[in-house]
């Protein structure tokens, strides 16, 4: 709702455009979101300022946010948020596991909040107004990976169980919420978005978007790129991880993949005009021309 009232010119022209807390277990998207986020509302993934708040647990790395005071190391490199946003105003800003930040950082975001902008340690005023925010936490992630897991079972009981357990869940990580952070702060919050743990259907979806990102970068070469059902579930089921969610697919995918659809490309085996199957082998990923997969019988998609 507070990104619609910014797009309709409505917003509180005082405050940010809008600031989240997207709570969810690590690799199910929350930082991908906020990257789409930034290219959406400014027109660019450069467009995204990110900051570890594991970085900011002690309360003399507080003051490298807006800049370290006159006369300490530091000084004439600005803050690190401050700076960052005093140079490109518009912006999306990522605080990643934001129940690790020392409460002092949380006074200077109640501020931004608040007042829309902040004084830097140079005496600069630094607009925040046409920023969004958006802090990610793990807090309650056990939680989300036992209301929803990577069960394979029938897409009608994986979606039964997802809506009964949905609402119950967020209830309680509101209130694991409540128990981490103070109440004027969370008051100030526009939203929280819980993110569900992955299902067996959401690994294939981000396995299609990685196989259509290598494809993309075929297109100048006149290659066409197709994968078979069962290499595309096999690349789902190696590349998920319970503890680290998605996240190890990345790696599966250059490994699988690009490494050897580039060893295939060095080779000539390809060329303009070619279309190159990812498909599987026993127990192994091969790329073969698209003659040789119809040959065998594959579905390709």
């Amino acid at each position: 709702k507070a990104i619609r009232r910014a797009r309709a010119g409505i917003k509180d022209p005082r405050h940010p455009i809008g600031n989240f807390i997207f709570l969810g277990p690590t690799g199910v998207g929350k930082t991908e979101l906020v990257r789409a986020l930034a290219e959406f509302m400014f027109g660019s993934e450069d467009a995204l300022i990110r900051l570890d708040m594991s970085e900011f647990m002690e309360r003399h790395t507080v003051a490298r946010l807006v800049g370290a005071p006159p006369g300490y190391v530091g000084y004439e490199e600005g803050g690190q948020l401050t700076e960052a946003v005093r140079r490109k105003s518009y912006c999306t800003i990522l605080l990643d596991e934001i129940e690790k930040a020392h409460p002092d950082v949380f006074n200077i975001l109640l501020q931004i909040f608040d007042d829309g902008h902040l004084t830097d340690a140079k005496g600069r005023r630094v607009d925040f107004r046409n920023s969004i925010i958006v802090m990610t936490s793990n807090i309650g992630a056990e939680l989300i990976r036992k209301g929803t897991t990577i069960g394979f079972t029938s897409h009608t009981d994986e979606a039964k169980t997802q809506q009964l357990a949905y609402e119950k869940m967020k209830e309680k990580l509101l209130g694991e919420l409540k128990k981490t952070f103070r109440p004027e702060f969370l008051n100030r919050v526009d939203g929280v978005v819980v993110f569900h743990a992955l299902t067996k259907e959401h690994i294939r979806k981000i396995v299609d978007l990685m196989l259509a990102k290598v494809a993309q970068q075929l297109v100048e070469k006149g290659i066409k790129l197709e994968a078979t059902d069962a290499a595309r579930d096999f690349l789902g089921e190696k590349g998920y991880d319970e503890v680290f969610g998605a996240r190890p697919l990345r790696r599966v995918i250059q490994d699988m993949v690009e490494d050897k659809l580039s060893e295939s490309l060095l080779c000539g085996q390809f060329q303009s005009g070619d279309t190159a199957v990812v498909d599987l082998e026993g127990e192994e990923i091969v790329i073969r021309p698209a003659t040789v997969g119809a040959l065998l019988g594959d579905d390709k998609s």
